[in-house]
């Protein structure tokens, strides 16, 4: 073990809910203080404060409303999180959507469906999938340098997907973001070695969280029958195993450690379904045909935009 989350300080965005609320479970349940960045808490996210609130707690969650869109909310939460816990040591921007429909490609700004102004001169999705990532990447680096320790190893936890090595007609923006984060992670490899800093990522497959079962226009490609859902505990498991250890198991759950090991250091990409690899940036395989990472009745978001592009004046607000 290189590093142990006990008695540090995070901050985790997008943790009202999801695969971040249980990162952020987990880290407080081994010792960790966390602070909970994002627009609300759902009721489970809400116990998990309270609980982490009582002054017997060892560890001890704060809850920071923040749009992550907003680059003085980002910096606020920095603020809040120094004055709480003093010098931080884990930074996940977690925060992330997928393709509503309400910033869509296939709706563009300025049609019924869109919440993106039609010359707003942004997508709601590129600012909380991507430049969110981004500019608290570098607020997290900044924080490191001026208030941490060097003997202490930092770091930065991205939440990639599978969608960062396939296409997907269905959700083209949030492919390009997950793109995105994945080549920011890469890109930042050396300041493991160099300053101590690891940034690295995990690259879910379909995980059952309210950004699928929330919404029933995507849950209608799942085949509860045939696709297998990975679980937001088991992709917390391989997020703090990024952070704690120097190699991470081919296999969660219940046998792990009893697979191939990988190693870890800055750049790494681990894709998560029911079995663990990390993402070479060259003639990688892809995620295909394992456990966690398919989904049935994708054609069916295919037919739905085709269905889109057959109406008369398709991209424009006259539609």
């Amino acid at each position: 073990m290189s590093f142990s989350v006990q008695g540090r300080s995070a901050i985790v965005t997008g943790a009202g809910s999801g695969i971040n609320l249980s990162f952020a479970k987990l880290l407080l349940e081994n010792g960790c203080n966390v602070l909970i960045a994002d627009l609300a808490l759902r009721p489970e996210a809400k116990l998990v404060v309270d609980q982490y609130s009582a002054p017997s707690s060892r560890s001890k969650a704060v809850f920071q409303q923040t749009d992550v869109t907003d680059w003085k909310q980002l910096e606020r939460m920095f603020e809040v999180a120094e004055k709480e816990f003093g010098e931080l040591d884990i930074v996940c921007p977690g925060a992330g959507i997928y393709e509503p429909h309400w910033t869509n490609f296939w709706r563009p700004p300025g049609t019924p469906d869109s919440r993106d102004a039609q010359h707003g001169g942004r997508y709601a999705l590129l600012d909380i999938n991507l430049t969110h990532p981004i500019r608290t990447t570098q607020l997290a680096i900044a924080h490191f340098l001026r208030r941490g320790t060097p003997q202490r190893r930092k770091h930065i936890v991205h939440i990639s997907s599978i969608a960062g090595q396939n296409p997907a007609l269905g959700a083209p923006i949030y492919v390009a973001t997950k793109h995105g984060i994945n080549g920011l992670v890469r890109s930042m490899a050396q300041l493991d070695s160099k300053v101590g800093i690891r940034v690295t990522a995990v690259a879910p497959g379909v995980i059952k969280t309210p950004l699928w079962t929330d919404h029933p226009e995507k849950m209608k490609i799942v085949d509860d029958k045939a696709d297998e859902w990975v679980t937001p505990e088991e992709v917390a498991q391989v997020m703090l195993a990024l952070i704690q250890q120097d190699s991470v198991s081919g296999i969660i759950g219940d046998q792990e450690g009893k697979g191939p090991q990988f190693p870890v250091s800055g750049g790494t990409v681990l894709e998560v379904s029911k079995t663990v690899r990390a993402v070479s940036p060259f003639n990688d395989p892809g995620p295909s045909g394992r456990a966690g990472n398919t989904v049935s009745d994708m054609n069916v978001l295919e037919d739905e935009v085709f269905g889109l592009l057959s109406q008369k004046g398709w991209g424009t607000s006259k539609l």
